[in-house]
């Protein structure tokens, strides 16, 4: 019933049905509503700079409580957040970099991108809620034992950044702060899960303390070397595309035969990576120069 009112409303227009939909909103013009959309606020952001979508989980701290995620580092946690990123990347190819931590990713759409017309609202809300979505569609792949109790929230935030330095200072910081944080979480929840000390008193053990002194106290009390600690822990999770090669069986009929044969073919397919490795150096830069690549 509604489709064959807009084809009147559109004939009445005088576009012919099956015209483009532009005709139909020549049609929806004659509205005396339409005045409503002069309150719409321009969004669009400044061309030639990098969109940086930053996304954090709102109330975390309660949420890994509720579902008992292990300290200081959960595996099932990490993982998930990143199989969450991924999906993102494949639905919005647009973006050329990602970076992960803890209960955050940031995801770096290319600087020509016209995507949405460059709309901020658009980036911001098909990030949060793709990646919201699929952490509860996911969830039960990576807490099998665990029930999801209630569902997750994510916040959102845009900054544009000019320049390639801009950006990669950006991609550090992040770094920088994993780091940070990583340290000093192996530490307090060494000294609450095998020294005893309560959580205050782990606080006041550490305060003022550098990362020489947390190093140290890791190595003498605990013998953890901090270094050898996994990459993901230290380093978050980096996403870049690359091509990489599948192996797929295939069902072919072959020349004198009656029945189909399967074989194995080898695709090259472009996909969303994670790796575990430092991005505040020069080296990463220079063996992916594709990512800040002008015409990528």
């Amino acid at each position: 019933m509604l489709r064959c009112c807009r084809a009147a409303a559109a004939i009445a227009a005088g576009c012919a049905p099956g015209s483009p939909r532009g005709c139909r909103g020549l049609a929806m013009a004659k509205s005396k509503f339409e005045y409503v959309r002069d309150f719409e606020a321009d969004d669009t952001v400044l061309p030639n700079c990098w969109i940086v979508v930053r996304l954090d989980g709102r109330n975390f701290h309660r949420f890994s409580e509720q579902h008992e995620f292990k300290k200081p580092n959960d595996d099932r946690a990490l993982q998930l957040m990143t199989k969450c990123a991924q999906t993102v990347m494949q639905e919005l190819e647009d973006i050329a970099i990602a970076y992960g931590q803890s209960d955050e990713y940031s995801f770096v759409f290319k600087k020509k991108s016209r995507w949405f017309k460059r709309r901020a609202s658009k980036f911001m809300t098909h990030v949060v809620s793709q990646f919201s979505s699929s952490y509860v569609f996911y969830w039960k792949d990576y807490f099998k034992d665990q029930q999801l109790l209630y569902p997750p929230g994510f916040d959102g935030r845009i900054v544009l950044y000019p320049s390639n330095q801009n950006l990669k200072d950006y991609l550090s910081w992040r770094q920088a702060d994993c780091h940070i944080n990583n340290l000093y979480n192996t530490v307090f929840w060494m000294l609450v899960q095998r020294s005893g000390l309560t959580p205050v008193q782990a606080q006041e053990r550490l305060r003022g303390t550098l990362a020489g002194d947390k190093n140290e106290i890791l190595f003498s009390e605990f013998n953890i070397n901090y270094n050898n600690e996994p990459l993901m822990y230290r380093k978050g999770t980096v996403l870049i595309w690359q091509k990489v090669n599948e192996i797929i069986t295939k069902k072919i009929k072959l020349p004198k035969e009656e029945e189909e044969k399967e074989v194995e073919v080898t695709r090259t397919k472009t996909k969303v990576v994670p790796l575990h490795c430092d991005i505040i150096g020069d080296q990463f830069w220079e063996e992916y120069p594709e990512i800040l690549a002008e015409d990528s």
